[in-house]
């Protein structure tokens, strides 16, 4: 429920129109990365509609999301947060699993919500596609998404409410298997089965006619469209198996989906009060799978601390917000992440924060817009996920980083093992050069272990001295 000085501070700051507030849609991809959109270096596969954002917007090299992994990386987006506040530090899993690895099993509803801001201060709100943060598996107590904030909402079998259900279709089967790791048991909305190849389809459709009605109404809006493409397994249309590679399947997958994100592109695109006044943002939530998504010359993958894991090409359009000369740019410079989102947006939106929230997020909305390329100020600090000192080739992952500047440093939880890299001349991590800047490691090693004593604790120590 909005408080009085809320809504008498809404009355003070917000523009008197609707129409005056941008719109804002947050594409948030799964399992995706930094190289594989076709304006990112992928030579394998062609994304000409989020290629046309880029080439109308800007495409932002030096974007982070706050985790390696895909729960704690949309608590940071969706709360301005580091994950960790909100004890969400690997993917929500059963109760069982959550349990041994010290996570919860949903997102507390007293966390920030970007979109029940938004939402409080009059914009129309919807989550279609993935979740993730609450409701999965054998969690069927977890709040609905509509009760973060959301007017409408449509997700997968990670989340509640109103589902779509993949069936897996594959050549030479003649009936698909049902993917729903047991959402289907859950209740709590009705529920769609639908070919896997064209789940996000359903996605968009929604998505646009939630657009068109919010249009329609003279409301602002905001909209997470959130795939989960192109997470494992994967299907695309039958017609594009191949040889069922999984690089090739990837790849197939890749180019399905950005084809049904077109569709929303273009209703944006060709109505002149949307293209306007709309604010697109497309990133992914961590790096690639290994063996089917391209980190280009970034090292490391999904769930690794490495640049591969944890940065996301991001492109941004908003050719009605964004100066001419900002148009088609690309930004190298600018070092930000997923949790500066929320305070940007905010501003972007002339939403004013309630007073109680306190942001780990920048204002880094002029830099979004393309206006100036600051970075953000405060150092930049991440845990891995307790369950992965090892994942897949990977052994004894550090336990922490953090990026500051042109440097960035791992080390183990109380500080042992030092690794430090430059990234301005060496953005592959090939060298480490701890011992030639020991300056550089004491200025930023204590820092990063007193943040992490700060946060709330899992069971990363027990769980890493298993794995080793």
């Amino acid at each position: 429920m909005r408080s009085l000085l809320f809504v008498i501070a809404c009355l003070v700051v917000l523009p008197l129109h609707a129409a005056d507030r941008p719109n804002v849609i947050l594409v948030f991809i799964d399992d995706m990365g930094w190289g594989d959109f076709s304006c990112f270096g992928n030579t394998e596969a062609k994304t000409p509609n989020i290629d046309r954002l880029a080439a109308e917007g800007i495409a932002f090299e030096q974007f982070y999301v706050n985790s390696p992994i895909c729960s704690p990386s949309r608590v940071a987006i969706s709360t301005g947060q580091y994950p960790q506040r909100w004890d969400i530090t690997s993917y929500l899993n059963n109760r069982k699993d959550n349990a041994r690895r010290g996570i919860a099993n949903w997102l507390d509803l007293k966390a920030p919500i970007l979109a029940n801001i938004l939402n409080d201060s009059g914009y129309a709100t919807g989550h279609f596609g993935k979740w993730h943060m609450g409701g999965q598996r054998d969690i069927h107590e977890a709040p609905l998404i509509t009760e973060y904030g959301f007017d409408e909402s449509i997700t997968n079998f990670e989340g509640l409410g109103a589902r779509v259900l993949p069936l897996k279709y594959t050549p030479n089967k003649q009936k698909p298997i049902p993917h729903n790791l047991g959402s289907h048991t859950l209740g709590h909305g009705p529920v769609i089965w639908h070919d896997r190849a064209y789940v996000t389809e359903k996605f968009v459709e929604s998505a646009t006619v939630f657009i068109i009605f919010s249009t329609s109404q003279d409301q602002p809006f905001y909209l997470n469209l959130w795939p989960d493409d192109v997470h494992t397994p994967m299907h695309p249309p039958l017609d594009l198996w191949g040889d069922g590679g999984n690089r090739h399947l990837y790849l197939k997958v890749l180019e399905t989906m950005d084809s049904q994100l077109g569709v929303l592109f273009d209703t944006v695109h060709n109505n002149p009060k949307l293209r306007d006044n709309t604010i697109i943002l497309v990133c992914s939530d961590n790096g690639p799978e290994v063996g089917f998504g391209s980190a280009g010359h970034l090292k490391g993958h999904k769930a690794t601390l490495y640049e591969g894991g944890i940065r996301s090409s991001l492109i941004v359009w908003a050719p009605g917000l964004m100066p001419k000369d900002a148009l088609g740019t690309r930004n190298k410079t600018s070092v930000f992440s997923a949790i500066d989102l929320t305070p940007s947006l905010l501003d972007i939106t002339a939403t004013p924060t309630p007073t109680a929230i306190q942001f780990d997020g920048e204002n880094l909305a002029g830099t979004l817009l393309g206006k100036e390329e600051k970075s953000r100020q405060a150092p930049l600090y991440f845990r891995r996920p307790p369950d992965r000192k090892t994942f897949r080739h990977y052994k004894n992952l550090p336990d922490l980083a953090v990026r500051n500047g042109d440097w960035k440093l791992y080390c183990d939880y109380n500080g042992n093992n030092p690794r430090l890299f430059n990234l301005k001349l060496d953005p592959s991590e090939e060298t480490n050069v701890a011992n030639e800047n020991l300056g550089v490691v004491q200025k930023l090693r204590p820092g990063l272990v007193k943040w992490n004593i700060s946060m709330p604790d899992d069971n990363g120590k027990m769980l890493g001295q298993k794995a080793k």
